[in-house]
């Protein structure tokens, strides 16, 4: 084999190894970073200044986000009422938003996020979905639009939402190709940028770039193989055996070395974050709230870990909501509120929540219209922002009409979004330290929406960061 073809073929092995071989056991699944294997081979990032964090929050399901952001004054209350008939949140339980003037509320569920918005720690992006291009009610009904791939599907708009790329399926992020780029500037080379609560997904997973998976605990995996394998000592032995052999075949140590330095990264995780002391803020003991508090503890031992940039993945499910919305949402909301606010609470105790930006999508919102108990799925709907660089307690973008027929809306209650995700996320990344002429390698469909060559910490897609 020529020395090109082989190492053509190493390359796409340790990929594969990397994403599917090592979960031989399940603990160690998804575990494996490829940095030091296969570390970007193009100029330097630009350098960083001091620590940040991005931390992507899915609402797996679609969130009836027009239930979460409502607008409150007379008119167009009595519009949303109208439209969403026995779906319609009563007006007096409507936490008003002060910074709105009263012509916003949320949801009676997030009484958490109400004076967070009103002390300018929280924004929401209103109408917001997948675009491949500015797209009109007009352009939509008469077929001229460009429209995403799988309009209306979960799995594909929940793809479209994390590869930043709606107009192809594809198994890569945004994310992931902003660590592609980025993730020299951390000194730690066994652990990825990219932690995932959630295990494997598109968002974190990038050219060279993939998710080191962890649940509430810590790890996935063994972090004491002495102590997890203590009543079965020929077990660790194998393996010990397997991992030090002295391989001739480059596939085979290619294979064991990553094998190895997953279980030395999982190793090295675990005794950073045991060494991290509780917080005084309280977490429930609901699993979302848990799986935050891990994201604060890695956050705190960032240091000791040798991090200066890092992008965490948590999704919460249950948000298909076709019957019993009212109820559900209620449930659903209230875990977000509660995770949300505690760890606002642990950042603010470590002195690191201007460092760290929480946003919460979902990959769609649903139909306005009730389908006689809950809602369908739909397009355009509302985000939110969280952080100490979020210039809040404003909403962006253009919140619509909700009166039946008017504006954006179509097809009994869904909203033809007027924010695309790529703004969104063009201002995230500029936020997070990728240069403007990198733009575009994140989102390739940037240029659809916005002069590129115009934007930059100063120029920003929408304004809803602090540069």
């Amino acid at each position: 084999m020529a020395k090109k073809e082989f190492q053509e073929s190493r390359r796409k092995f340790i990929k594969q190894v990397s994403l599917a071989s090592i979960g031989l056991t399940t603990p160690f699944s998804s575990i494996v970073n490829l940095k030091t294997m296969n570390a970007l081979a193009s100029s330097m990032p630009p350098p960083t200044n001091g620590y940040k964090a991005m931390v992507c929050f899915f609402l797996q399901g679609g969130n009836d986000s027009y239930n979460m952001l409502i607008p409150k004054s007379n008119t167009e209350y009595n519009h949303y009422a109208t439209t969403r008939s026995n779906l319609a949140i009563p007006q007096s339980n409507l936490l008003s938003l002060n910074n709105t003037g009263g012509n916003f509320g949320v949801h009676p569920s997030l009484s958490g996020i109400q004076p967070l918005f009103d002390a300018g720690d929280v924004a929401f992006i209103a109408n917001a979905g997948t675009l491949v291009e500015p797209t009109t009610k007009t352009q939509y009904q008469n077929g001229s639009a460009n429209l995403p791939l799988g309009l209306f599907s979960h799995l594909d708009q929940y793809n479209h939402w994390q590869s930043g790329r709606p107009n192809v399926r594809t198994n890569k992020g945004w994310g992931g190709r902003i660590a592609d780029l980025l993730s020299s500037v951390n000194t730690n080379n066994n652990i990825s940028m990219n932690l995932s609560l959630s295990g494997a997904n598109i968002f974190q997973y990038g050219q060279n770039s993939v998710e080191f998976s962890l649940n509430y605990n810590g790890a996935l995996m063994p972090t004491n193989r002495n102590a997890s394998w203590g009543d079965n000592p020929e077990r660790k032995a194998a393996t010990d055996s397997i991992l030090n052999y002295a391989y001739s075949d480059q596939f085979h140590k290619t294979y064991a070395d990553i094998f190895r330095g997953s279980i030395e990264a999982g190793e090295e995780f675990q005794n950073a974050i045991d060494a991290v002391p509780d917080f005084n803020t309280t977490f429930s003991n609901e699993r979302t709230s848990k799986e935050f508090k891990m994201i604060a503890k890695t956050i705190a031992a960032r240091t000791t870990l040798g991090f200066d940039r890092q992008i965490f993945f948590v999704r919460l499910g249950g948000w298909d909501h076709h019957d019993e919305l009212i109820l559900n949402q209620a449930e659903k909301l209230q875990v977000v509120n509660d995770a949300l606010v505690s760890f606002k609470g642990a950042l603010d105790e470590m002195g690191v929540f201007n460092e760290v930006t929480t946003f919460v999508v979902s990959e769609f919102a649903r139909t306005l219209t009730s389908n006689g108990n809950g809602s369908d799925h739909a397009w355009g709907g509302n985000m939110m922002v969280m952080g100490g660089s979020v210039n809040g307690g404003t909403i962006y973008g253009t919140y619509p009409s909700l009166e039946i027929n008017s504006g954006q809306y179509i097809n009994g209650g869904v909203m033809v979004p007027t924010t695309a995700t790529d703004s969104i996320f063009a201002e995230l990344a500029l936020w997070y330290g990728i240069s403007p002429s990198d733009l575009t390698t994140v989102l390739p469909n940037l240029g659809n929406f916005h002069n590129v060559s115009g934007l930059s910490t100063t120029t920003p897609p929408i304004g809803f960061m602090n540069m």
